[in-house]
């Protein structure tokens, strides 16, 4: 089996740490490819960068799938906590899509009944929340709080550790039973974390790659009945000539 893991961002140590994590959780005979955006934003924080990251990832996953010698994959893994983009992919692709915001929290469902989203920066809770809602698993959240650590400053691990620490405490407080990773960045984090804190944390990443297993093993891909119908057939411009490579 081999399942793509796509960059919410164009940072490519990032991707290398969320498909360290990703083989991490695979299993015996799962291979995993990650895939880092050619444009867009360094880091995914706020609508406007979450917009740039939609388009850029469904860019680079058609890209791959044009390049002739590309190796033939089962699924892909989203790894962006809160971005757009994944009911676009689903349209995309032939292969089942699994996004880390709905796998963490539908794994989360499972082990408490209500579970606390633990991000980066506060200005992420609301885009994180409608994409919960979107999901159809906001019913069971009962906050969503920031560590107040930017993407890229998630390489002290120390610091990290106490800034969410710190965050899941509050979230625990407002009800929180269970713990999730709200960011790809973030994975790797969840032992450390769980037993300081005596809760579950559930790390989207690796809930990705099993439930991504999962529909693999059972034959199941996206449905073409309705919403995630194959795109119309129409002539699209996917890049603007001349356009200047950043700001």
């Amino acid at each position: 089996m081999r399942i793509v893991v796509t960059n919410c961002n164009t940072t490519q140590s990032m991707t290398e740490e969320i498909v360290r994590g990703a083989r991490a959780a695979a299993g015996p005979g799962t291979t995993v490819l990650g895939l880092t955006p050619t444009w867009g934003p360094e880091s995914a924080e706020g609508w406007l960068d979450s917009y740039l990251s939609a388009a850029a990832v469904l860019d680079t996953l058609r890209t791959y799938q044009e390049q002739e010698d590309h190796d033939p994959y089962d699924a892909v893994v989203m790894a962006g906590f809160g971005e757009h983009g994944r009911e676009g992919v689903r349209e995309l692709v032939d292969v089942p899509v699994v996004d880390i915001t709905e796998a963490a929290a539908h794994l989360a469902c499972l082990l408490g009944r209500r579970y606390g989203v633990v991000t980066t920066l506060e200005r992420s809770a609301g885009q994180i929340e409608d994409s919960l809602y979107t999901a159809g698993v906001a019913r069971n959240c009962a906050v969503v709080v920031g560590t107040g650590l930017g993407v890229l400053d998630l390489g002290d691990q120390e610091r990290t550790e106490a800034a969410f620490v710190a965050a899941a405490e509050r979230a625990r407080d407002a009800g929180a039973e269970v713990l999730v990773l709200g960011c790809a960045g973030m994975t790797g984090l969840q032992r450390a974390v769980g037993e300081k804190l005596g809760m579950p944390v559930v790390d989207g990443v690796g809930a990705a790659v099993k439930l991504a297993e999962s529909l693999v093993s059972l034959g199941l891909t996206t449905s073409r009945a309705g919403g995630y119908a194959k795109p119309l057939p129409k002539r699209r411009t996917w890049a603007r000539p001349g356009a200047p490579p950043s700001e």
